[in-house]
């Protein structure tokens, strides 16, 4: 178990909540939630990823991501049964899972996990608003800097095993602008592009290009979370 949410628990949450999570792993592509659907499971992801992505009838965009630092169903720990966006697995991996009930019955019966969650869910919608202020307010070389900012995050690798059209559609963009951006950052010494593998060259460099857009969601992390 590396889900830095579950690992962070006291003893006594651990006892109540672990016996009742099992080991899985999910394949890339896989559906985690459908929109306005009811939740069957809630996933603690160790290495795997998870996007949440807003569709209509013709275009789609992520709203955010999920890794091991969090959960997804947070609409669950907010005392709902569903949510308006899809989720599925965008880099495969391992995660924990526990039923929307099971989830249900322990939160009901353990207040400290209930707050502990709650403040994941306050971490992911502040995420989301930082998404909708990057994709407002920021170019696409800033956007994607930002974006592989936090698939690296919850990652212990500097490859990041996306095609560009995957990547474009999680950006809400067309695959020749992620494809430009990817050549102008290239250019920068900042990653190198190849098919379907993008490797992270300078972090820090694509920490200054994003500079405006990241690290508020992080920063959030860190003060409810860690």
């Amino acid at each position: 178990m590396r889900n830095q949410l579950l690992l962070g628990l006291s003893k006594s949450d651990r006892a109540l909540l672990w016996p009742r999570l099992e080991p899985t792993t999910l394949d890339r592509g896989a559906q985690i939630e459908d929109a306005n659907t009811p939740i069957r499971f809630v996933y603690f992801p160790d290495d795997s990823v998870i996007s949440v992505v807003a569709r209509s009838t013709y275009d789609q965009i992520e709203t955010a991501l999920i890794g091991r630092e969090g959960m997804s169903g947070t609409a669950v720990v907010l005392g709902n049964h569903r949510s308006p966006y899809d989720a599925f697995a965008l880099l495969p991996g391992s995660a924990h899972r526990i039923s929307a009930k099971n989830l249900r019955s322990v939160l009901d019966a353990r207040r400290s996990l209930r707050q502990r969650f709650q403040r994941f869910a306050q971490v992911l919608t502040v995420q989301i608003s930082q998404t909708a202020f990057a994709n407002g307010t920021a170019r696409i070389e800033e956007r994607l800097a930002r974006w592989l900012l936090m698939v690296q995050d919850r990652q212990d690798d500097n490859e990041i095993r996306l095609t560009h059209q995957a990547i474009a559609a999680m950006l809400g963009v067309r695959r020749s602008g992620v494809t430009d951006a990817l050549h102008a950052l290239e250019g920068r010494g900042l990653l190198h592009a190849s098919r379907g593998l993008v490797t992270v060259v300078n972090r820090r460099g694509l920490i200054g290009l994003a500079r405006k857009i990241y690290g508020v969601p992080e920063a959030e992390h860190r003060r409810l979370i860690e």
